[in-house]
């Protein structure tokens, strides 16, 4: 994407980035829903004009999303959507994209919540390496005369068991949905994007008092320093919490049950 289309995808990600941040969303909900309109607009192409005409305010533009998608999919989608129609678009076709790819990263956060992302993100690679090594399957997917159900039956046969359930539910919608794109290459942007998501790392914090801005400060670098990478904390406060503080990432509880950990958090944050 060039000049306003790429600025409103960075926006976008930072808005799905602040949505998804919250546990009580629904990651994989917000991505099959995020899903539909993207193919609704594929569908619509004059609809997707009309949403990204820039001779229309924005709000009016937005306006005219929520009346038609509100009563289809929910809030959080609806609020994602909305805040991608208000912004400009370079094409209109950019406007489709973008949304095609807060659905896939929708899918992504939920197998980061589970601690599963790694396991997508490999398991993206040795599905586009198969599928580049054996040409009668790449047929098989990417037959234009197959029947969508035939194909997500050939899926569910190689990956069902196999492979974590978020990998075999996008790795089903790139191929129900290509878009135009090769299968090679849209299992190479889906890793590549895989990738980009587990660079990013979120800690629910929940302590008995506020954390003041020293504290935060010198959590957030304990837990960078732990990790190996940037970690984005989201802050909650419960008088009743053991110890203090309890730090959750993904599924991994850093709590008096991992009590070394704690400790060296605990003592970086006394700093």
């Amino acid at each position: 994407m060039n000049g306003a289309s790429r600025e409103a995808l960075a926006s976008a990600r930072e808005a799905l980035n602040a949505l998804t941040d919250n546990a009580s969303v629904d990651a994989a909900k917000l991505a099959e829903e995020l899903a539909a309109v993207t193919a609704l607009l594929d569908r619509e192409v004059s609809l997707r004009r009309v949403l990204t005409d820039p001779a229309q305010a924005g709000e009016a533009r937005a306006e005219l999303a929520r009346r038609l998608l509100g009563s289809q999919i929910g809030g959080p989608a609806v609020d994602l959507v909305t805040g991608l129609v208000r912004s400009r678009w370079s094409r209109s076709r950019d406007l489709a994209d973008a949304i095609e790819e807060q659905a896939y990263s929708a899918d992504l956060v939920a197998a980061q919540r589970t601690g599963a992302l790694d396991d997508v993100e490999d398991e993206l690679f040795r599905f586009g390496r198969i599928i580049a090594s054996n040409g009668e399957l790449r047929r098989a997917l990417t037959d234009r005369n197959a029947t969508v159900a035939a194909k997500t039956e050939l899926l569910r046969s190689l990956l069902g068991g196999r492979a974590d359930p978020v990998t075999e539910r996008i790795v089903t919608r790139l191929v129900a949905q290509p878009r135009g794109r090769s299968l090679e290459a849209g299992l190479e942007a889906l890793a590549k994007l895989a990738a980009s998501r587990r660079d990013r790392m979120v800690a629910v914090v929940t302590t008995a008092v506020p954390l003041s801005d020293g504290q935060r400060q010198r959590l957030g670098a304990a837990l960078t320093t732990l990790y190996g990478r940037q970690i984005h904390l989201n802050l909650d406060v419960d008088p009743e919490v053991l110890g203090g503080v309890q730090v959750r990432i993904g599924d991994e509880a850093i709590n008096g049950t991992i009590a070394e950990r704690l400790d060296e958090v605990s003592q970086r944050m006394a700093g």
